[in-house]
């Protein structure tokens, strides 16, 4: 079975509120990465079809702050394939009044479909249908392979 990037798109939007903001009136990162890994879930469960953990957040860059009362989107979609894995790619913008978004984060998490003996399950395979779907795979690609070299260097 094979499916397209677009069939496993996500977005979440949320209002950032004082429960959200750290000591310097700023988003808190980490709320920020959880609501990434839950977008980056949403994305591999539509993908796999099965339930999914992450394995690795590969790369978590901020890129921007975000004060209280903005409004953050966090898109994902899927960018690579593996087995049992996926590499999921999730963008977070502050959004205006006006609708204009502004990246804050981009952040790229490996997740691992399971069965329902929570044991890694073969995953459909992409499509790439775009100029930039193929661009982002073949950097995916890059990635998968300098992470195979770190675990066999750090094992």
């Amino acid at each position: 079975m094979e499916k397209r990037v677009k069939d496993s798109y996500a977005e979440q939007v949320q209002v950032l509120t004082q429960a959200n903001i750290n000591g310097y009136n700023r988003l808190f990162g980490g709320q920020l990465m959880e609501w990434i890994d839950i977008v980056a879930a949403v994305v591999a469960r539509r993908h796999s079809n099965h339930n999914v953990t992450t394995a690795v957040v590969d790369t978590l860059s901020f890129q921007a702050p975000a004060y209280p009362n903005d409004t953050i989107i966090i898109c994902g979609y899927i960018t690579y394939v593996g087995r049992t894995s996926m590499e999921v790619c999730t963008k977070a913008y502050v959004e205006s009044l006006d609708g204009k978004r502004h990246l804050i984060n981009t952040a790229y998490l490996v997740m691992v479909a399971l069965d329902e003996n929570e044991k890694p399950v073969e995953v459909p395979r992409l499509i790439l249908e775009t100029d930039e779907e193929k661009s982002e795979w073949a950097a995916a690609e890059k990635r998968a392979r300098l992470r195979k070299q770190r675990r066999k260097e750090n094992f």
